[in-house]
């Protein structure tokens, strides 16, 4: 049941939203998940500041997962994830924050796991 929240400050077109989709997929199996459930929110033009300065390119990825994973998991996927999003919108990982929450009661379909 993982949910990766993106806020990017770059516009980011329909299809590069479907490939940023599809790689964070593919990242799932580094915690342990599969992809089946994985929601994703993509949030473009997103004002970011860091160091009170406005980032022209920068992310904030929340990465919210029913469970838990091993924080050497985590380190990886954040490596992972800083390289995806600097290879499909050229954001530098320096400018790229990204955080976990892991639940332990998560809704789905009326009821909780």
């Amino acid at each position: 049941m993982p949910f990766i929240d993106s806020k990017i400050t770059v516009a980011v077109d329909a299809a590069k939203k479907e490939e940023l989709k599809a790689e964070l997929g593919k990242l799932m199996a580094t915690l342990h998940k599969s992809e089946t459930y994985l929601m994703v929110g993509i949030e473009d033009k997103y004002d970011l500041w860091l160091g009170g300065k406005k980032l022209e390119k920068g992310a904030y990825v929340s990465v919210s997962l029913y469970g838990s994973a091993a924080p050497k998991d985590f380190s990886t996927m954040t490596g992972q994830i800083c390289e995806v999003y600097s290879r499909l919108l050229s954001i530098p990982g320096d400018a790229i924050y990204v955080t976990y929450h892991p639940i332990t009661d998560w809704g789905w379909n009326g009821s909780n796991f």
